[in-house]
């Protein structure tokens, strides 16, 4: 079943495309584990692509430590039929994306080894179109 909001109201399904401009103000701090995979540039991340990275993550860890996702695809967008015409209405939701930021926490993993957790969230990483960075959350002391 793919990541979307369970109900939203009629007259706000089809939203505007909005501005992505600035950097994160919530959610820019490892919260839940020990590491996180944070943004380095704005865009859209898909329903698909963040069950691409949880697969990836878990087929990696093989269900040891935890995972956390941080970020939720709550805006809709649209699109329109191929060989259509201008004008006529705004086309139909195509899919749902969740707006990220330069500093955004998109995931967190605890209860492994940071060698393990770095390699998982390179593999999630790679399924992502925007550039993202490993990172520790505050006060943590890696071993080794």
């Amino acid at each position: 079943m793919p990541l979307m909001p369970k109900r939203v109201k009629g007259n706000l399904r089809k939203m505007h495309r909005g501005n992505r401009g600035g950097n994160a103000t919530s959610g820019d701090y490892v919260a839940f584990g020990e590491f996180g995979l944070q943004v380095l540039t704005r865009g859209w991340v898909t329903n698909n692509q963040i069950e691409a990275c949880r697969i990836a993550i878990n087929r990696y860890l093989r269900r040891r430590g935890r995972v956390f996702i941080r970020i939720f695809p709550q805006k809709s967008f649209t699109k329109r039929p191929p060989d259509t015409r201008m004008g006529k209405g705004k086309g139909a939701v195509e899919g749902w994306v969740a707006v990220c930021r330069p500093g955004n926490i998109m995931f967190e993993v605890g209860g492994v080894t940071e060698s393990a957790a770095r390699e998982a969230l390179r593999l999630a990483s790679n399924k992502l179109g925007i550039r993202t960075r490993f990172v520790y959350r505050q006060g943590f002391q890696p071993q080794g």
